[in-house]
């Protein structure tokens, strides 16, 4: 499956009313409680959800949605293609009021990330892409979006690395050194460091600590619309599935697929 412009659009909007609820919860005190494991949950995180899982059921009554909140019902035999969805990515940013959360949407295609909507409303920044389409940036309630493509590296400049506010960065320290190049390290939270890459403000995204499937998919789509790659440490591209581990392995997301970077 994959989605025409007008379903892409469609995506978006959903993207935007859900960061409307999210952003109705930040104008106030927040409350929050843990998971079962552990993780902060919000208010904000279930008002998202509810307002996607709505507003895909009606528009893609038969494509199933495995969101971190919730599911609809699976079909007899599993599913091939899926929405996969986080309503409030980077929690703890939000907790921060740091700004840097986003809602993720993106549509899986046999085991692919084929389309995505990565959108942070308190920036007002939302990215999207699909295969065949290409990738995109629109800033604002009616910014006119542009068309975004993932830099190739330079010879001799310094590699811009992204890393997470809100982990430890022990061996990303060790793989810098393995690096053995100039590098600048550029902090950014929730899945928004793939969308970084995607515009051309990062070149690399090594990621070593646990994430989630829903935590990336989104973000994957469009940076690989865009021209970037995400890797597992065997070197293929990163994958989905609703038959495997929800944690996903190490991965490293890149603007210039072309470039050799050290392994994990």
């Amino acid at each position: 499956m994959r989605l025409d412009a007008a379903q892409l659009a469609t995506l978006c909007g959903i993207a935007r009313a859900a960061g409307s609820e999210i952003m109705d919860v930040y104008a106030r005190d927040i409350q929050h409680w843990s998971k079962d494991d552990e993780s902060p949950l919000t208010e904000a995180d279930l008002r998202a959800d509810a307002v996607i899982r709505e507003s895909l059921t009606r528009e893609f009554p038969h494509v199933y949605l495995l969101s971190e909140e919730s599911a609809t019902t699976p079909p007899p035999g599993g599913a091939a293609t899926f929405f996969l969805v986080d309503p409030l990515d980077g929690t703890k940013e939000f907790l921060k009021r740091n700004d840097e959360f986003t809602v993720n949407i993106a549509l899986i295609d046999q085991g692919e990330a084929v389309a995505g909507v990565v959108f942070a409303p308190a920036l007002g920044e939302l990215f999207y892409g699909a295969r065949g389409i290409g990738a995109f940036k629109a800033v604002g309630d009616g910014g006119e979006p542009r068309s975004v493509h993932a830099p190739r590296l330079a010879e001799g400049v310094p590699v811009r690395v992204m890393g997470s506010r809100s982990h430890a960065a022990g061996e990303l320290a060790q793989w810098l050194e393995r690096l053995q190049r100039p590098h600048e390290f550029v902090a950014a939270g929730s899945s928004l460091k793939f969308c970084r890459l995607a515009e051309g403000a990062a070149d690399a995204y090594p990621r070593h600590g646990p994430t989630s499937q829903w935590d990336t998919a989104a973000a994957q789509a469009v940076l690989e619309a865009a021209g970037g790659a995400v890797r597992d440490p065997s070197g293929a591209t990163l994958r989905y599935g609703l038959e495997r581990p929800i944690l996903n392995p190490h991965f490293m997301a890149v603007a210039d697929p072309g470039y050799a970077y050290p392994a994990l």
